[in-house]
């Protein structure tokens, strides 16, 4: 019998490896030399984690235990280990397994159904053998064209065809070239790469040693955050082994091809998601983009021909290779092939990961696999492709999920994350969230994007307190335009699209702010105050939560009054008073 902890940065946060460690300790002190503990990667149910997988000594899953914590430990081991029988009240419910029932997993195809330390599981599912096959009977040029049949498209962001990229890199005359996995994953609320890498790193080990071959490559490194420790460690494990399987390093598969792939620990810029940013970087200089062309392809990393592609693009390419283009292809949709792996983040009920087929709708991923919003609130727009994306709004929710689609509303597919929003969200906040994260994260080069953001920024935060003036709305697309138009690098030319697209489709917003100082989703503390209504029972519930004492009135009385010269709008009175007789205004 074996017990599966997963133990991917989401459970380890929410306490797995205590889990872990109590399943060893009581399954050490009652002696049961049957049981093996052992640990997995994050299977994408974020929301449900620590998650226990029980498996029989057939290999068989007999229960999945979910918001596993050390004191469910002890009953689990007396009634299922020891008695045989799962214990029903803590597996995962009928509900929750349509979270991954309607996905079709390509790339997380391995994530939370092995150990990632462990080679010889991923060779039993099938591991490197798609580079074994292609190393020995394949030439480069078929290579290319399996996956130009495919039609995978680039995952971090552009969409660009991998076979053209590809190509290019082989195609170019070089001493040496490289294959570059960009895994500098920077968007806020987007973590489908790190759960790749710490869930199965072998598979982007694979697919680089494959697109090395296609490309006349034999050397990759993997540009990775060092805020992903976990992820940078299990890549480490899994080269060694794979280095010690023959998988890595001189004359793999005894063909004289050689291989080898190393990590760079990048420092966070989000600037340096961005390709030549990225190469700059690698080569010991600050991240900062360089004008194209030449493109990465004719001279990239020390100005040799350098292919770059993000983890979860290299991730498809084995079970390409394996499976045909062609099996991929009948994936998704016309011209955005397979599936994609999205990140559900924010006002959602079902937060974690899923990957489905491309021209699926926002509608279906959202309330079909993501539960809907959380409270039963309304569903008031999604954020897609992160600060150099746009926010989507609720009567585009039957949007099919494609490159082109997407592309349509202002928004990008991008590298997957999916920021959901209900109707206490403020869009112009959310404007003034994400271009903050983008005015810090400048490298500042440019003038249009250093200085461009820095005043757009400035606008929306008057806005945002209230104090906006006529003809800010004009300001602000005047300038987006300018830095669209100006800047050198996508971080750039994309800053504007929050504000562009929230000033499409919620125009009202900022009109509300500017003209009637007033927050139409009542969320800018500085245009909004709280006063306690006639429900009022006088528990004085509000008064004891209250930090600052702005809350007067005996209890059990109609005296229940708020100061507003005291009152910090924290909210913490509303959150408390379980009568609703708190109310924003």
């Amino acid at each position: 019998m074996k017990v599966v902890v997963g133990q991917g940065s989401c459970g380890i946060a929410t306490g797995a490896k205590k889990t872990s460690d109590e399943f060893q300790r009581i399954v050490a002190e009652k002696n049961l030399t049957n049981v093996v503990i052992d640990k997995t990667g994050c299977i994408g149910t974020c929301y449900l984690e620590p998650i226990v997988d029980v498996y029989n000594d057939e290999g068989a899953l007999e229960a999945r235990y979910v918001k596993c914590t050390t004191d469910k430990v002890e009953k689990i081991v007396e009634e299922h280990l020891i008695g045989g029988k799962p214990v029903e009240e803590y597996v995962i419910p009928a509900e929750d397994e349509a979270f991954l029932s309607q996905q079709q997993r390509i790339v997380l195809r391995n994530c939370g159904q092995i150990n990632p330390e462990k080679i010889d599981e991923y060779i039993a599912v099938g591991g490197y053998e798609a580079a074994r096959k292609v190393i020995t009977s394949m030439t480069p040029d078929e290579v290319i064209e399996e996956i130009k049949v495919s039609g995978l498209r680039g995952r971090g962001g552009a969409g660009f065809p991998t076979w053209f990229k590809w190509n290019a890199i082989k195609s170019n005359k070089g001493a040496q070239k490289y294959m570059v996995c960009n895994a500098d994953e920077g968007d806020p609320g987007a973590f489908m790469d790190r759960s790749v890498l710490e869930g199965d790193p072998h598979s982007l080990l694979e697919g680089m040693i494959i697109g090395g071959f296609a490309a006349g490559a034999t050397e990759g490194i993997i540009y990775c955050r060092a805020e992903y420790p976990l992820a940078i460690a299990r890549l480490e494990i899994a080269m060694a082994q794979a280095r010690e399987k023959g998988y890595l390093g001189k004359n793999l598969f005894g063909t004289g091809f050689d291989f080898d792939i190393r990590i760079k620990a990048g420092a966070g810029a989000f600037v340096c998601g961005e390709e030549t940013a990225l190469i700059a970087s690698l080569e010991g200089e600050r991240g900062m983009p360089r004008l194209k062309p030449p493109f990465p392809a004719a001279k990239g990393y020390w100005k040799l021909p350098t292919n770059i592609n993000n983890v979860e693009t290299y991730a498809n390419v084995a079970w390409i290779i394996a499976n045909g283009g062609q099996a991929f292809a009948d994936r998704g949709a016309e011209k955005s092939k397979g599936s994609k792996v999205f990140a559900l983040a924010g006002k959602i009920k079902k937060g974690g990961l899923v990957e489905v087929p491309m021209g699926m709708t926002l509608k279906e991923v959202i309330y079909n696999i993501g539960g809907g919003i959380k409270n039963d609130k309304e569903f008031k727009a999604v954020q897609m492709g992160g600060p150099s994306g746009g926010c989507i709004p609720a009567d585009l929710i039957d949007t099919p999920v494609t490159y082109e689609d997407i592309n349509k509303t202002g928004a990008i597919v991008g590298s997957g994350g999916m920021i959901v929003m209900d109707e206490d969200t403020c869009m112009v906040d959310m404007a003034r969230f994400f271009l903050d994260f983008t005015k810090k994260e400048s490298c500042g080069k440019c003038n249009y994007c250093r200085i461009g953001t820095k005043r757009m920024l400035e606008i929306l935060e008057r806005i945002t307190k209230g104090e906006g003036k006529d003809g800010d709305i004009e300001l602000l697309e005047e300038l987006a335009g300018k830095i669209k138009d100006g800047a050198m690098c996508g971080l750039g030319q994309t800053a504007p699209n929050p504000v562009l697209t929230t000033l499409k489709y919620f125009r009202n917003e900022y009109e509300d702010h500017i003209y009637n100082h007033k927050c139409t989703a009542k969320s800018c503390k500085a245009l909004i105050h709280y006063e306690i209504t006639e429900d009022c029972k006088g528990c004085t519930a509000c008064a004891r939560h209250c930090p600052v004492g702005a809350i007067s009135g005996r209890e059990k009385s109609s005296s229940i009054r708020l100061i507003p010269a005291v009152c910090i709008k924290c909210g913490k009175c509303e959150e408390s008073c379980k009568f609703g007789a708190v109310k924003r205004v």
